[in-house]
């Protein structure tokens, strides 16, 4: 699912450099030939005072464009390209927050393997983003086209979504590439740098860019974060597209830790203008005691004007190189229906299925001291339910009211519980 944000035209220039664009125009209108002038009325005493005000300016204007280079705020060539550059970068993102309250009350106030809002009963600021970017390249047989992303996101939920690396200056980082098209038949899509995950239905995004506000067991459990790698995208018909990716790792990040690297591959369906679905398989050496491979199904279908649904189906195999193995799988389903352009709801219902006991247990969400869901039980499952209200007063602002079901086979794993309510609303300002 993807958000449709308004974006604003910024120019992140250096102060600098706008005011040199600022006196080039203020130059450009206050010079005139002589001839003009004087068929005005004008004297020639002003016309010469004029003429010497302007050569004054424009050595002025040298001067400035020259210390600007020289301090690296204009590149050696000329400043209307730079300018155009700053001209097409847009600048989206949102604010969100929340507020939810957990029906099995934690005694750490950290509710287990939940997402979303780290502290039970307390107002959260989930999420502040921030996306700047290029438009996206026009993928072409005819010619090179190139284009920049580059996403940060703060707040509670950030060591969730973003890299979760303990490398300095990758703490906000949620995505950052670069794109190039390729003039190669259709066009070839190329990535390079740090990718968000191919495998969910859901995005990372949360209520902002969701019906539901609150993200599912599967984006996190049979999913994967971001990390830094390459990606080749080629669309062969309306109906066909291929990826095929070469990043660090499943869960590596942008450092790798090792020689090893893991290989995703995804080829999109779209048979008509309302269903679409994706086949996704990966595999690779996690570390040198583990490999992880699977695979993915994802779909969507525009039922009507209104309504519309998403599947989602995971295979996880976890193969332990000093012996054994574990499987995971998982089924998610979203109904959304659009009562009015103000209105809406959402319903999603999620099974996730851990017979070998290796890969719901036990783990931690990132930067979540006490998250992870905990019991004496070797293996078990967990499902969940969440129906969510979406209003939309004005087109920039969101907000969903949700209630929440989550159940599990794991005798208290949920906070010493077997199942517990969530309750609570969330705001979203999109811009």
């Amino acid at each position: 699912m993807r958000t449709k944000n308004r974006k604003t035209t910024v120019n992140r220039s250096v102060l600098a450099q706008l005011g040199v664009g600022a006196c080039l125009g203020g130059a450009l209108l206050s010079l005139g030939s002589p001839g003009g002038v004087q068929a005005q009325g004008v004297d020639s005493g002003k016309v010469d005072r004029l003429e010497q005000e302007n050569k004054d300016l424009r050595t002025r204007l040298d001067a400035l464009e020259s210390v600007a280079r020289k301090e690296g705020l204009l590149p050696s060539g000329s400043a209307p390209n730079s300018l155009k550059v700053l001209s097409e970068t847009t600048l989206s993102g949102f604010v969100q927050a929340s507020y939810f309250y957990n029906t099995s009350e934690p005694s750490d106030r950290a509710s287990d393997g939940y997402l979303w809002n780290t502290t039970h009963n307390s107002f959260s600021l989930n999420k502040v983003k921030v996306t700047l970017a290029n438009p996206a390249v026009e993928r072409s047989g005819d010619a090179w086209d190139a284009a920049y992303k580059l996403s940060l996101i703060w707040g509670e939920d950030s060591s969730v979504l973003n890299t979760g690396s303990p490398s300095s200056g990758f703490e906000a980082v949620r995505e950052a590439y670069i794109e190039l098209n390729a003039p190669i038949g259709t066009g070839l899509n190329i990535k390079a740098g740090q990718l968000i995950s191919l495998l969910n239905y859901e995005s990372g995004d949360g209520g902002a860019a969701n019906s539901n506000f609150s993200q599912g067991f599967q984006w996190f459990v049979t999913g994967n974060g971001p990390s830094a790698g390459v990606q080749l995208g080629y669309t062969f018909t309306d109906w066909l597209e291929a990826k095929v990716r070469v990043q660090n790792g499943m869960y590596a990040g942008p450092v790798d830790r090792n020689e090893e690297k893991t290989v995703i591959g995804s080829l999109g369906f779209k048979p008509s203008a309302a269903a679409w679905f994706n086949l996704i398989g990966f595999g690779g050496q996690e570390n040198p005691g583990l490999e992880v491979k699977g695979g993915s199904v994802l779909a969507g279908y525009q039922i009507s004007e209104k309504a519309v649904g998403g599947l989602e189906l995971d295979f996880f195999n976890f193969d332990f190189t000093g012996g054994g193995s574990a499987d995971l799988w998982s089924v998610g389903g979203w109904f959304g229906y659009d009562f009015s352009p103000k209105v809406g709801m959402a319903l999603r219902a999620e099974y996730l299925d851990d017979g070998d006991g290796g890969g719901l247990k036990g783990i931690t969400l990132p930067g979540r001291p006490g998250s992870a869901i905990t019991s004496t039980d070797a293996a078990g499952n967990i499902s969940s339910v969440a129906l969510t209200l979406n209003l939309k007063p004005v087109p920039s602002i969101k907000i969903q009211p949700e209630i929440r079901y989550d159940r599990t086979t794991y005798k208290g794993g949920f906070d010493g519980e077997d199942d517990r309510f969530l309750v609570g609303a969330g705001v979203s300002y999109l811009f």
